[in-house]
């Protein structure tokens, strides 16, 4: 916030995926508080603005699963909120994505029109993409697409728990060490 990126690049845009949306309010009262008490020594200058307006104006929080967020959504700026799949990370929460996504936002009284926005409409716009140009909106609901997957296996298989014998894992480690040692022998940067 305080570089002169924001300043001198006026339009741009930055997401923040994988980051998560509970710590924004916290965030944005401590960015004017600060302002306040150390602008003029600190020679920053907003043009007139707060921090957290510029923030607001510049800044796209996304969340995979955050309903303190959801929550405290009014908070952050619902224009500012975008909804995350992070599929196929192990933070995902896949198969069950929108569904645990449903009971968040029932449990936070969220209405149709600010479940668009952080589902889908601010990305749309932050990342000038209208993903409804190449498929139409019927054909990318959560039924449609698990309709278009039919028979694939799409069911969970965590490789956290794959149990990985010693001596193969030691047998991998040692192919990308000797790998790395012939490229380094071959650009003249291994030691003898």
């Amino acid at each position: 916030m305080w570089s002169r990126v924001l300043k001198e690049y006026p339009t741009i845009k930055i997401g923040l995926p994988e980051g998560g949306t509970g710590w924004v309010p916290y965030f944005l009262d401590r960015l004017d508080r600060t302002y306040e008490m150390h602008a003029t020594w600190a020679l920053q200058d907003f043009g007139g603005k707060q921090p957290s307006e510029i923030f607001r104006e510049h800044f796209l929080t996304c969340f995979i699963s955050d309903p303190i967020g959801v929550k405290l959504r009014h908070d952050i700026g619902v224009d500012n909120i975008c909804r995350e799949a992070d599929y196929p990370h192990s933070d995902s929460m896949w198969p069950n994505a929108p569904e645990e996504l449903h009971e968040v936002l029932t449990a936070n009284s969220v209405p149709d029109g600010e479940i668009n926005k952080m589902t889908h409409e601010n990305a749309m716009r932050w990342y000038s993409f209208d993903p409804f140009a190449h498929i139409p909106r019927e054909q990318a609901t959560v039924g449609a697409l698990r309709r278009a997957a039919g028979d694939h296996d799409v069911s969970v298989k965590p490789r956290s728990h794959q149990i990985v014998a010693p001596a193969e894992r030691l047998a991998v480690y040692r192919r990308k060490a000797e790998a790395a040692l012939a490229a380094a022998r071959k650009t003249g940067s291994a030691r003898p």
